[in-house]
């Protein structure tokens, strides 16, 4: 499964080491690049670590914005496309759902995702402790750049029904408009919107403040008093700042936003290092499963091989029987050689461990063939 975002590409898959190889290859292949070019901007996780990095991917915990949402989507996205391509295999398909349930609780259970770490959000946030529902508010967003973009989607988001765009360029303001189902106006129209405005927030490039106290005083006065919410974003300010002394206004600057930031990521950095515990948890789970998987396997191996000896020596057991051979004989035959031939394989393997001080197979074959009743340091 590959997963691409703005951050990060990653490959995800069951691999040998060549077949690792063979991916990197491919990276620089299918971006025209030199064998190696991008070998010192690579990172790679095996086994449980593996396990473990994308736990973290799918939770926020090892993104740039610690704790953020989107990511979550950016997988669930991928897995269905590696899904529908049947590239997944039964493995890689249980990691990832494993793995979808785990974020879930991690965030539920650490709160990282709680804590807003961005101005243009933070700002959408005071809004809806300041109105509540923001669905019958109006919105003036003033200027077009990024951080005004953010907030208008933000919004949107969030229910917001009215919504004008003021903007020095008409072009501007009409485009971004379009985009969030908008009324456009042009910045000498702006005392028109102010009135309107139960939520202002200014971004502009202006060197000198665009909205003065007494444009507040009108807009307050047409409006019988009813309270504005305004958020300056802009550096320098757009928003004189002696209408934080008028009545029914709240006005919050980049500064005040930048503080809640500070300490909502403080809190979600905190929430990150209580999430280790269920991380932990997460991961091992799945590696019980794979490890049940695994010595599924091998059973399954063994005992398909064993039944292949039964069939061949029971086979020739009978052509024995059937040509007058004693059966007590027959039988001692039958049950040495079906001892030797399931025994050959295991008795060569611990030979080779054995000489090449492999203690991890001894140790393991100890513990398999160990009798219940022996002793554990024996």
């Amino acid at each position: 499964m590959v997963l691409g975002t703005c951050n990060r590409t990653e490959i995800y898959c069951l691999s040998t080491a060549t077949g690792k190889q063979n991916l990197v290859d491919w990276v620089h292949q299918v971006n025209n690049l030199p064998s190696g070019e991008l070998d010192r901007h690579l990172y790679n996780h095996e086994g449980e670590e593996a396990a473990r990095h994308l736990v973290r991917v799918a939770s926020g915990l090892d993104s740039l914005v610690l704790g953020e949402t989107q990511i979550l989507g950016q997988l669930k996205d991928a897995w269905q496309q590696a899904h529908d391509a049947g590239s997944l295999g039964k493995v890689l398909d249980r990691l990832f759902q494993h793995t979808f349930n785990a974020a879930k609780t991690i965030r539920t259970n650490s709160g990282i995702s709680d804590h807003t770490v961005s101005v243009a959000y933070t700002a959408v946030v005071l809004a809806r402790q300041i109105f509540g529902d923001l669905g019958s508010q109006t919105v003036v967003l003033v200027g077009a750049g990024e951080m005004v973009q953010l907030c208008g989607r933000y919004l949107r988001d969030h229910g917001i029904a009215n919504l004008l765009i003021v903007n020095r360029s008409k072009d501007k303001a009409e485009e971004l408009a379009a985009e969030m189902g908008a009324t456009a106006l042009t910045l000498d129209r702006l005392h028109e919107a102010l009135p309107k405005a139960d939520i202002l927030i200014s971004s502009t490039a202006s060197p000198l403040p665009v909205i003065v106290a007494a444009d507040i005083k009108a807009a307050l006065k047409k409006r019988r008093h009813r309270p504005m919410f305004l958020v300056d974003i802009a550096v320098p300010r757009d928003i004189d700042p002696a209408i934080s002394k008028l009545k029914d206004v709240y006005l919050y600057t980049i500064d005040d936003l930048q503080q809640v930031v500070d300490e909502n990521m403080e809190q979600r950095t905190a929430a990150a290092r209580s999430a280790s515990e269920d991380v932990d948890e997460a991961v091992t789970g799945f590696m019980r499963w794979l490890s049940g998987i695994r010595a599924a396997r091998t059973l399954k191996k063994i005992r398909e091989q064993s039944h292949e000896f039964e069939e061949e020596l029971t086979d020739r057991a009978l052509r024995k029987l059937e040509a007058g051979q004693d059966p007590a004989e027959v039988i001692k035959q039958l049950t040495r050689t079906l001892t030797n031939k399931i025994l050959h394989l295991p008795s060569k393997r611990l030979r080779e461990a054995a000489e090449s001080r492999d203690y991890s197979v001894l140790k393991a074959a100890d513990r398999i063939f160990r009798k219940e009743e022996q002793d554990d340091d024996t």
